[in-house]
């Protein structure tokens, strides 16, 4: 199957926001060892594709929601198939089909950028300032590409990579030293903010009870991040640039659609209100203990009353004395079933004969 339809539309919009500021004035030639109209393309180039898909990333939180919201059954097929897994996937699979839930479009808007990335590539790597002077390619005049193979981020070309050959780098007239430093800059920031990316959304809506989406989710948290470790020394710094921003606009788009359409709560035990509830009583104990232990020291409490009384039992008769010390009252305890209520203002220590 031809991608030229790919490249004719990448490079549609490239030439687009490039003639766009060149029209508004940002200079074609270094500022900064930098040629901002280049760049400025790229940036809005990942606009452009945001602004395309965001229907695509509306129906991905939707269909996130909807994952969620069916963790409950998912759980209760867990337990009801356990071991035998292929009755649980199948069974899992007719739940999605009823519900309407696809585990696999959390990925979609991933998928649909691959192109862009695949069509930003080829053409960045045809920018060669020794082989672009009779070219006219995916509506490209020779001048544009040779403008193009020139162009620079902080004197690195946009089309250079962490690992160009000294020959490639000699065309490209840029230093080595120059394009290797921030490519590793641009790759460690890309690794960065794909992670992110993904730890944003599954904070917010929390692991998944199902294997085949936790599997998903795992994948895009550590997968892809340590996949780029290695893939991002062929990229070239213009395609690391497009995915570094449209990593910066996911998290700034993920984090308006989450605060404005909220995720479900999650089920009891799960989730941080319990452990909350669960600190709040047990710290709501704490003061109650704190205050019988408290009455207990004053004189004229309850605690203190009975305990002298006590001790005066022992001196007198007998049967005063076998009587057992009435146990100290604490706020928050009930009497036991049939015990005599203790009234300490009414018992009063016998007095000594004679």
């Amino acid at each position: 199957m031809s991608l030229d339809w790919i490249y004719w539309a990448i490079s549609w919009i490239l030439l687009f926001w490039h003639s766009a500021w060149d029209r508004i004035g940002v200079p074609s030639t270094e500022v900064l060892g930098t040629n901002w109209s280049w760049i400025l393309a790229i940036i809005f180039l990942v606009v452009t594709v945001r602004v395309i898909l965001f229907p695509v990333f509306v129906k991905q939180i939707k269909s996130q929601r909807a994952m969620q919201a069916l963790q409950p059954k998912v759980k209760e097929l867990q337990e009801k198939h356990k071991g035998d897994r292929e009755t649980l996937q199948k069974e899992m699979m007719e739940l999605y089909r009823k519900e309407k839930a696809n585990p696999l479009m959390g990925c979609l808007p991933m998928f649909l950028q691959i192109p862009v990335f695949l069509g930003l590539f080829h053409i960045l790597r045809r920018l060669n300032p020794e082989q672009t002077r009779n070219v006219d390619l995916y509506g490209w005049t020779a001048d544009q590409f040779y403008d193009a193979s020139r162009a620079s981020l902080f004197t690195a070309p946009i089309a250079g990579r962490f690992g160009s050959t000294a020959d490639e780098l000699a065309a490209m007239g840029a230093s080595g030293t120059t394009v290797k430093v921030i490519a590793g800059i641009l790759v460690i920031v890309m690794i960065v903010t794909t992670y992110l990316t993904s730890r944003q959304m599954i904070l917010k809506t929390g692991w998944a009870e199902d294997p085949q989406q936790k599997m998903i989710q795992r994948l895009m948290l550590y997968g892809i991040p340590a996949s780029l470790l290695i893939s991002g020394a062929i990229f070239p710094i213009g395609v690391i640039i497009y995915w570094v921003v449209n990593n910066m606009v996911t998290l700034g788009q993920q984090q308006w659609v989450l605060r404005k359409f909220p995720p479900p709560p999650m089920p009891a035990g799960k989730g941080k209100p319990a452990t909350k509830s669960t600190s709040t009583s047990k710290s709501a104990g704490r003061p109650a203990a704190k205050s019988g232990a408290g009455q207990s020291r004053k004189p004229g409490t309850t605690d203190a009353k009975p305990k002298s009384a006590g001790v005066f039992a022992r001196r007198g008769n007998g049967a005063e004395a076998a009587a057992p010390e009435p146990a100290p009252v604490r706020e928050g305890l009930k009497p036991k079933p049939g015990a005599k209520p203790v009234n300490p203002k009414k018992r009063r220590p016998a007095k000594r004969p004679g």
